[in-house]
């Protein structure tokens, strides 16, 4: 018998498989790491360029200030203006209320919705309610601001805006003013020529009084 017949023969006898099967096992491999680096360098070769690029960094994050704070004197200023619209507006001074009314003023109010969508349909409005008042169809009325309650806010390239919370009395002749409701209000005033108009005004939160 052939040596190396017999040496395969003993190794079989003793459990121990022969070598020929693992030979070709490591041979398999080989031929298939081979083709897997043929296939990385290939799609290396055919990715566009920066696909293996390190991912870019975050984009910066720019916040913008806030507006400054309302100074005192913009406060005042603007108090100064509340007293000027509803002593024109209660007491019927037509000309002084249009001065200070902007052509493109807008008034929504929470129970009648959009009331005037410029400055001349809300002086026409105006008119229409002092004729009724001197006609004794329509009852005298005056604004009390409540106290402490007026705040104002800078907007920058804009103006201001100017709230705060309101009373309203019916004036009846011989008889003590007569509270009728309450409600709030935001007033949107913008510089025009260097004179303060009011260009928007949201009127809200209405009770009648008990």
């Amino acid at each position: 018998m052939p040596r190396a017949a017999s040496s395969l023969r003993v190794l079989s006898d003793r459990g121990i498989p022969p070598m020929h099967g693992s030979i070709e096992t490591m041979k398999v491999r080989r031929w298939s790491d081979a083709v897997i680096g043929v296939v990385l360098f290939v799609s290396a070769w055919l990715a566009p360029p920066g696909a293996f690029a390190a991912e870019p960094p975050p984009a910066p994050i720019h916040l913008t200030p806030g507006a400054p704070q309302a100074s005192s004197a913009l406060v005042a200023e603007l108090a100064e203006k509340d007293r000027q619209l509803f002593d024109a507006v209660f007491g019927c001074k037509l000309d002084d209320l249009s001065a200070l009314i902007a052509d493109d003023f807008e008034f929504v109010h929470d129970k009648y919705g959009l009331t005037a969508d410029s400055g001349a349909k809300f002086m026409d409005g105006m008119r229409q309610n002092c004729k009724a008042q001197e006609a004794g169809t329509n009852f005298r009325a005056r604004r009390e601001l409540v106290e402490g309650s007026m705040a104002v806010y800078v907007l920058n390239e804009y103006g201001a805006m100017q709230m705060g919370e309101h009373r309203f009395f019916a004036l009846q002749p011989g008889r003590p003013d007569r509270l009728t409701e309450t409600g709030k209000f935001i007033d949107l005033w913008r510089r025009i020529d260097g004179e303060w108009k009011l260009a928007r005004v949201i009127s809200y939160d209405h009770h009648l009084a008990e």
